[in-house]
């Protein structure tokens, strides 16, 4: 038996990777500073992996930005528009090539958009997705791969296991970018050059080697599972001598069960804290030439494992396969999870006890390996935490389940139907066609964030933030006004992040000083740990909402994030269903809604980005996850008049196949992301003939790049094609809060410019 672990956390316990990142597109690092502290967090991260036992450690999961990025520029699948980047100016590099795809690059007369970004299946990960042409080409373009291991090697004193995205998924995660063709018709011309790359760590001394095909745990077509079987058929018939161990994590195989266990590899990982109920299933069809990695720690969450219930699943396997042929893992890369709960002092201490981080769940690896050989100790220990978890009088309130149990139909309905409520808003604030307005968030600037940690290390007062803060509202309200945007917002300079920022202000969270996980690129996040009943016990927003409000003659939205968002981007507690603990986050939303309408906030918005994130893998699933989310929703919005705008907000989503939801969450007014996609997304709302008030977002936030009135005016002219004009807003992509304010400010403008240009094509169409 085996201990295996899937991939680690890349950004360094104190976020280096990230600063470094930033210093370097910012030009304060050149290129071997940044490589140098790459190189460092690899190292640490391979001799903790060492430290702890485990046998097979993971390299190439290390990632400047993104893992699907890597794998694309691995196999030269570069789109041609960034050739400039190399040709036209010889200084630039691999790396600058790498992160003008990631993040769009605008200097020296280039001006090239960033590639599509999205979720990563149901996580708040997000990757590049590769872009494929009928006449795609692959090649061997970087030597990431052979050169990380190469690296470890050196170090560990055990052989590393280089992980790589299989070929399967990573045509399924990208996007045909002609008609024409199918993107699993490129299958065979991406297969030799997989095999090149097995060959090269095999001459390095590669043993194993995972590849990663999440897509098994998905709905498949039959073109789908043929094309698993062509490329596993294949790789076993050119590399022999490899061990393939193929990956899969976030559901059950289900369907496909069969498929995986009867792949031509050497062993299948599975993900049994997501799917435990699939172990019974894989056992039976496992055949004898098959070992089984099994996922037993949570590779997604902070809880502490509950030993009891993985022995269970690994006593099972044992007997069924025997030692020699299991595996002990987590369930996924540690990517999801912070880096070391030991770095947390603030933590009350009962509850940190019920914690474990990336470094303790390699530990909790370790462990259940030790019991299966004897160490029973450590089973009565673990037993006894979660015994004590399990009665802990912090975690349940009376009032909070009575409050969920007492719901009814009438807490998830407006008042009228939308057309009265349309017809009430058009009188009450009077708006042009093609209103302008931002989704929440401006830049947090460096002398924002110092004054947060002055704050927090008690070096100002309350009253000298508040100051200060208040300052920095007035002041962006002055330039929206100045640059001519019709709604404004108040900046939410107070908030350190949308979710963190109101689980600091509802019973039922604990927070962390050093809990990172990485979003996107230098995107770090530090979700909230739900870990008990949650309340609203005051006022969260109503103050800075009010405030700005007085300092405006134009309407100012109140900003809140929703609850299935707030659900999705915190560590959620593990001894409830989830629906439950939304519909308590619902209820504390719903009370700041009706508080802002109380203080004269007449258009809110309730962010969602995460609805369809939480969306489950397989279809059958679906609608019992979409009907209590889109009922938390509609809890949160739904006591309001008719006249107050509701307002939500939605990204890096395909809406496709759920748009039936989207429009029963009967928003007033909602704000998706389209501009990397060129308002793909907008067809599916078309084609429903989706009845609510639309903003597609015009511009990329995400890049630095400011894009030109031109380039927003077309993207609006596609939505007017598409959408009635009296539904359509304008409105950037996300939240403004990682981007300079001199980028800000000049999009804006643009994006003004680019609206004043739809009205009066219109008004000379009339």
């Amino acid at each position: 038996m085996q201990k295996n672990n899937l991939g680690y956390p890349r950004i360094g316990a104190g976020r280096e990777l990230k600063k470094a990142c930033e210093q370097y597109w910012s030009g304060k690092l050149n290129r071997d500073e940044l490589l140098d502290v790459a190189e460092r967090l690899r190292r640490e991260n391979w001799q903790v992996q060492q430290q702890a036992g485990i046998d097979l450690i993971p390299c190439n999961d290390f990632s400047f930005y993104d893992q699907v990025l890597d794998m694309s520029l691995s196999l030269g699948a570069i789109p041609k528009r960034y050739n400039p980047v190399l040709t036209q100016n010889r200084d630039h590099t691999e790396l600058d090539l790498y992160f003008a795809m990631a993040r769009g690059y605008q200097k020296g007369g280039i001006d090239i958009t960033a590639m599509e970004m999205t979720k990563w299946f149901d996580t708040n990960y997000h990757y590049i997705v590769p872009e494929f042409y009928k006449n795609q080409s692959f090649k061997k373009f970087s030597s990431k791969i052979t050169d990380q291991f190469s690296e470890a090697k050196k170090l560990l004193d055990k052989t590393p296991k280089p992980v790589l995205i299989g070929p399967v998924t990573y045509l399924l995660l990208g996007k045909e970018k002609e008609e024409g063709f199918n993107r699993i018709d490129l299958l065979d011309r991406l297969l030799p050059v997989y095999v090149d790359f097995l060959h090269d760590l095999k001459e390095l001394g590669a043993e194993w080697v995972q590849l990663d095909e999440a897509f098994l745990s998905l709905d498949l077509s039959e073109k789908e599972r043929d094309a698993y079987k062509t490329a596993y058929a294949y790789i076993a018939r050119e590399c022999p001598e490899l061990k393939i161990m193929v990956a899969t994590y976030f559901e059950a195989l289900g369907d496909n069960t069969t498929l995986a266990t009867s792949l031509p590899v050497s062993a299948l990982h599975i993900d049994l804290v997501r799917a435990p109920q699939q172990l019974d299933a894989v056992l039976q069809a496992t055949p004898h030439t098959l070992s089984l990695s099994l996922g037993v720690v949570d590779g997604r969450n902070i809880w502490k494992n509950d030993y009891k219930k993985s022995l269970d699943l690994i006593d099972k396997a044992i007997a069924k396969l025997g030692k020699d042929r299991i595996f002990i893992a987590p369930s996924c890369s540690l990517l999801h999870s912070p880096y070391d709960l030991d770095a947390e002092t603030t933590i009350a201490p009962e509850i940190k006890n019920w914690m474990a981080f990336a470094r303790q769940k390699l530990n909790e690896v370790s462990e259940l390996y030790k019991i299966v050989e004897g160490e029973v100790s450590l089973l009565k220990e673990n037993s006894k935490v979660h015994e004590e978890r399990r009665t802990s009088e912090r975690i349940h309130k009376v009032e909070v389940k009575s409050r969920v149990d007492g719901i009814t139909e009438t807490d998830t309905l407006r008042k009228s139907p939308f057309s009265a409520r349309q017809k009430a808003q058009q009188e009450r604030f009077g708006l042009p066609l093609f209103p302008t307005t931002t989704i929440g968030s401006f830049p947090q600037t460096p002398d924002i964030r110092k004054l947060r940690a002055q704050l927090k290390k008690g070096s100002i007062t309350q009253q000298e933030y508040t100051s200060k803060i208040e300052e920095a509202t007035i002041e962006a309200i002055r330039i929206q006004e100045e640059i001519g945007l019709d709604i404004l917002v108040h900046g939410e300079f107070e908030r350190n992040d949308m979710v963190e920022y109101f689980g600091e202000l509802l019973d039922g969270f604990v927070f962390t000083q050093n809990g990172w996980v990485q979003s996107y690129g230098s995107r770090c996040v530090k979700p909230p740990i739900i870990f008990g009943d949650v309340s609203r016990p005051n006022d969260m927003t109503v103050q800075w909402s009010r405030f700005a409000q007085e300092h405006t003659d134009k309407v100012v939205k109140g900003m809140l994030t929703g609850p299935v968002t707030i659900l999705q981007w915190s560590f959620v507690r593990d001894d409830q269903p989830r629906f439950e603990t939304a519909f308590q986050i619902a209820l504390a939303i719903r009370d700041e809604v009706i508080a802002l309408e109380k203080a004269g906030i007449s258009m809110i918005q309730i962010d969602e980005p995460a609805i369809r994130e939480g969306l489950p893998l397989h279809k059958k699933d679906w609608d019992k996850y979409l009907d209590w989310a889109i009922k938390a929703f509609r809890i949160s919005a739904s006591g309001v008049k008719d006249e107050t705008q509701i307002h939500t907000h939605m990204c890096y989503s395909e809406f496709n196949d759920i748009i039936g939801h989207i429009a029963a969450m009967d928003a007033d007014v909602i704000t998706i992301e389209t501009s990397r996609s060129q308002m793909e997304l907008l067809e599916a709302f078309s084609e429903f003939s989706y009845p609510n008030e639309i903003g597609p977002g015009v511009y990329d936030i995400h890049s630095p790049r400011i894009p030109t009135v031109k380039e927003m005016t077309a993207l609006l002219q596609k939505a007017t094609a598409l959408l009635p004009i009296e539904n359509i807003w304008v409105n950037p992509d996300c939240g403004l809060k990682t981007r300079k304010w001199e980028e800000t400010e000049a999009a804006l403008r643009n994006m003004v410019r680019a609206a004043a240009t739809l009205r009066k094509e219109v008004k000379q169409r009339v």
